[in-house]
């Protein structure tokens, strides 16, 4: 009973988000378009809230007209307001739409054949930060790249920018790909997201906190919103809707937050699950319905995205090692996990059963990542021992590539474009470099 209570206040806590997502969209549009441009910039950021948001001339005014006009009835009727607006909460949204089409994993499982070759690369050092680069993340629509660092801070990049300083004729004087650079964190940071929809990026940190910035300022540097964790923060993931965020930390289950209010909500079923690892790793399906953790105990844990409840365990899934890093494939129906003990494996969210393994490169000290392609046809990960970047066959799990990584000793983290067969690598020699396709 409390496990269904729990799950209709989360979905009623996620279709008020969009109600008052809607409303803040229409406020920012009405005070910009009536030239109240300080107060539209205030409510904008405030809110999370796209400054250029789009939205008819003068629907707010003909909402609250017609508001009125229903109220001044109903009063007339006898009928209660509050009641009225309950009844018409959700009227006109949509669920959240469907990712776009990916590769039918499951049925490609059981195809035979030879293994396909992965495109040749180039790669480019793009720049460098002053300590360690931990992490990075790319925008959903591929725009954009973030990188993280002991030294605290983050880099912006635009990837066309990228892309114009790799041109081997360029002629019209050096490039500068970064666009941005935020310090606000007193401690190395562990992870980078963007949102969904709007121009923010969040950072989860050693020093406990998660951070909200406005890269359409370009000359913000600190932080607009803060949440303050108990535990040192070790990864973050935005829910497709942008209403909720999730934070991976030292405590062993994932602390959900919603991002209007930063009322965080934990597992009801935590007593019914012997956790006793922190959270390396957590990201949310391609719909939101579901989220997996990869662990410090080893295990791969499968969480349900509305209720927050465990719903399958992989306990010993890379045997005593950490699980370093976890992901879902777009149809939510595999995930790809990888761990301290040299391995990487496809399991069946279904079941739990084992599907693929790729092996063939060491990696047991480093926080590892192993990264789909963007059309799930190749698996990425990086050899420690060789310092080399590894290439698997997503369907036969045979190696088909391996490159010199180009950084001094082996790179901490890869991270794949969603949207093009494009990567970027950095790691302990600071640097961070971007890999594309030759065409």
């Amino acid at each position: 009973m409390e496990s269904t209570n729990n799950n209709n206040r989360l979905e009623q806590t996620l279709q008020d988000g969009k109600l008052y997502r809607h409303v803040n969209s229409l406020i920012v549009a009405h005070l910009r378009d009536n030239n109240l441009n300080q107060a539209a910039s205030t409510v904008a950021l405030a809110t999370m809230t796209p400054l250029n948001v789009e939205a008819p001339p003068s629907k707010l005014l003909e909402l609250v007209a017609k508001g009125l006009a229903v109220e001044k009835d109903e009063m007339l009727r006898g009928v209660s307001t509050a009641a009225f607006l309950e009844s018409n909460r959700h009227a006109g949204y949509d669920s959240i739409a469907a990712p776009r089409a990916a590769l039918d994993f499951s049925a490609m499982l059981d195809t035979k054949g030879s293994s396909k070759s992965f495109p040749k690369h180039e790669t480019r050092h793009v720049s460098e930060h002053k300590n360690v680069a931990r992490c990075a993340r790319f925008s959903p629509d591929g725009r954009f790249l973030a990188t993280g660092s002991v030294d605290t801070s983050i880099k912006l990049f635009e990837i066309s920018k990228i892309k114009q300083m790799m041109l081997r004729d360029a002629g019209d004087g050096p490039v500068r790909p970064i666009i941005g650079t935020f310090y606000d964190h007193v401690q190395p940071i562990n992870d980078l997201d963007f949102h969904p929809q709007n121009t923010v990026l969040v950072s989860g940190a050693k020093d406990h906190t998660i951070k909200f910035f406005d890269f359409s300022k370009t000359a913000a540097k600190k932080a607009f919103r803060v949440i303050q964790d108990t535990h040192i923060v070790r990864s973050v993931s935005f829910h497709p809707s942008g209403e909720f965020l999730l934070a991976g930390t030292d405590h062993p289950v994932a602390h959900l937050y919603d991002v209007n209010t930063f009322q965080c909500y934990l597992s009801a079923n935590i007593q019914d699950i012997g956790l006793n690892g922190a959270i390396n790793q957590v990201r949310y399906s391609s719909t939101g319905s579901m989220y997996v953790t990869a662990s410090k105990d080893g295990a791969i844990r499968l969480w349900d995205g509305i209720s927050a409840n465990c719903g399958r365990t992989i306990i010993g899934a890379h045997g005593a090692a950490e699980a370093t890093s976890a992901d879902l494939t777009k149809d939510e129906k595999y995930v790809l996990s990888c761990g301290k003990d040299s391995t990487v494996k496809l399991w069946e969210v279904g079941t739990g059963r084992l599907v693929k393994q790729y092996l063939g490169a060491t990696h047991t000290q480093l926080r590892c990542q192993a990264v789909f392609n963007d059309t799930e046809e190749f698996i990425l990960s990086i050899d420690e021992a060789t310092n080399e970047i590894v290439v698997w066959d997503a369907l036969t799990a045979e190696k088909v590539a391996r490159w010199p990584s180009n950084h001094v000793g082996a790179p901490q983290w890869l991270e794949h474009s969603p949207t093009e067969a494009a990567f970027a690598s950095c790691g302990a020699d600071r640097s961070i470099r971007f890999w594309k396709e030759i065409l």
